[in-house]
């Protein structure tokens, strides 16, 4: 890919992902397509965690719980939001990442598998993210939870839909994670933004696939929701502190500057990682690529620092 000069690790892996196709355009075959390709790249899960698939406001979620002993305070807690367009992925296709960060960090990890559009547009997905995070506050889960030590963490359209729960909780009055996680994150800038047109045609996510993913998301009378566009807010104020990953070759790239920018105009905290020779979709390249790696490193720093 001379357009866009990925290691030769990093394309390798962007050819095996590139190799699972789907055998019609139906969403099912999208989404059994998306699925398998996940698998691939899914490493069996580490020892010392206890998983259970349970039910918190009425929405599915996977708990990862470590089986030492809980800590005095109640166990830190991560929030996962996966991506995949709001169309596609659910629990299993982020398994990889959710189990890997809670074995790591030793605290508890709830992922979500929030309703996916077109068949429910927004605000399902929003509503039930926001909906889990409530109940996690209302003492709902069978955890008990350390109320300092929560945070909220999102990938791609997670990381959309981690940075309009952060909005919506600040408009409300109601407890705030201590930090917002955005991973390569869709934050619903503009068609215009320079990363649109220097990454049309980027690997693995192109700036037609972003409109048509938001296109099937987003019905027309919400698009200038700031809960479905976080960047449309007038007001970045009183906001968690964040880390915000960006991929070098990802139409996206803008969206997390940008936001990093208006976060630290508004007197916020925000840590900005580049991303240098990243593609969107790339998490799923640990162990593969050095610069994967590298990406893994800083956000385990990141969130061993806001959790100890």
């Amino acid at each position: 890919m001379p357009h866009y000069p990925l290691s030769p690790e990093l394309a390798a892996f962007v050819a095996k992902t590139l190799g699972f196709t789907s055998v019609d355009n139906s969403f099912n075959a999208q989404r059994d397509s998306y699925s398998r390709m996940c698998q691939a790249f899914t490493p069996p899960r580490p020892d010392g965690l206890r998983v259970s698939d349970v039910q918190l406001a009425g929405v599915p979620v996977r708990a990862y719980c470590p089986s030492r002993p809980m800590p005095a305070d109640g166990w830190p807690c991560l929030l996962y939001l996966h991506g995949g367009g709001w169309v596609v992925g659910d629990l299993d296709s982020h398994d990889f990442i959710t189990a890997y960060l809670a074995a790591q960090l030793q605290v508890l990890v709830i992922a979500v598998d929030y309703r996916l559009a077109p068949e429910q547009p927004f605000p399902a997905a929003f509503d039930d993210c926001l909906a889990v995070w409530r109940a996690l506050q209302a003492g709902a889960s069978p955890f008990a939870l350390d109320k300092r030590r929560q945070l909220v963490i999102g990938d791609s359209a997670g990381g959309n839909l981690a940075a309009a729960l952060c909005l919506a909780l600040r408009d409300a009055g109601q407890t705030l994670p201590a930090a917002q996680v955005l991973l390569y994150p869709g934050l619903g800038g503009g068609a215009d933004l320079p990363s649109r047109q220097q990454c049309a045609d980027a690997p693995l996510l192109g700036s037609n696939d972003v409109e048509d993913y938001l296109d099937l998301y987003l019905p027309a009378l919400h698009r200038q929701s700031p809960y479905a566009r976080p960047l449309l807010a007038t007001d970045f104020s009183g906001l968690p502190a964040a880390f915000i990953a960006l991929a070098q070759f990802d139409p996206l790239r803008d969206d997390g500057e940008l936001y990093h920018r208006r976060l630290l105009a508004a007197g916020g905290r925000s840590q900005l990682y580049p991303g240098l020779g990243l593609v969107h979709g790339c998490l799923r390249a640990k162990g593969l690529a050095p610069e994967v790696d590298a990406l893994y490193g800083a956000l385990l720093d990141y969130l061993r620092a806001c959790l100890q």
